[in-house]
């Protein structure tokens, strides 16, 4: 289970398509850190298929399960029939930071207000089954200054602690500024002191 430090989020744009009595159902899925970036992959997949009954979608901008950046919309469908199915599957996932949009070509024949809802949620399923995704992890930016000679074992500690180097400076003594997972920011720092004997600098970055 997410921790809301670090969870699994989409690791790219992906695609399936079922059709359902006669209906032809595109689901697209994709990353969207913020309701914006929801909204722009929406207009995008509009875009792309202008020609399409109804672009139903719904979104989860934030760690899996989180109601705090949610929406949804039934483009016209019933009302209840496919953002809300949409959305409650997404907020089952796990996956966090996620858009979801369904793209419906109307095949002739209706498929009432449950069979609506089972091919939406169902699309979202069916997408989520074989969605490649990568984990976040929440960082937060260290200095960290210390002598040459520390150097090396600084680096196995940065591994062990899961830390990301993201600069480093060489002058009278050495200057890395890291990303270090936000849960992990006692531990590191402990760590560091015992590792230097309290002579290593840490600060914000």
């Amino acid at each position: 289970m997410a921790d809301g430090s670090r969870y699994n989020v989409p690791a790219g744009l992906h695609r399936v398509d079922q059709t359902v009595q006669q209906s032809h159902f595109v689901t697209t899925a994709a990353r969207a850190g913020d309701a914006e970036a929801a909204h722009a992959f929406v207009a995008a997949i509009r875009k792309e298929f202008p020609d399409a009954t109804h672009h139903c979608w719904a979104f989860v901008a934030g760690p899996p399960g989180t109601t705090a950046q949610i929406g949804m919309s039934d483009d016209g469908e019933p009302h209840g029939t496919a953002g809300r199915p949409m959305l409650t599957t997404l907020l089952h996932s796990e996956v966090g930071e996620i858009v979801a949009v369904c793209t419906r070509y109307y095949g002739g024949v209706k498929l009432g207000t449950g069979g609506l809802s089972r091919a939406y949620s169902g699309g979202v399923k069916q997408c989520l089954e074989t969605l490649p995704t990568s984990e976040k992890i929440d960082r937060i930016r260290l200095r960290v200054v210390l002598a040459y000679s520390e150097v090396d074992a600084f680096r196995r500690l940065a591994d062990e602690a899961e830390a990301v180097v993201e600069d480093e400076t060489f002058a009278a003594s050495v200057s890395f500024v890291v990303g270090v997972p936000s849960t992990e920011r006692a531990a590191f720092e402990a760590a560091l002191a015992s590792l230097t004997q309290g002579r290593a600098r840490v600060e914000d970055a």
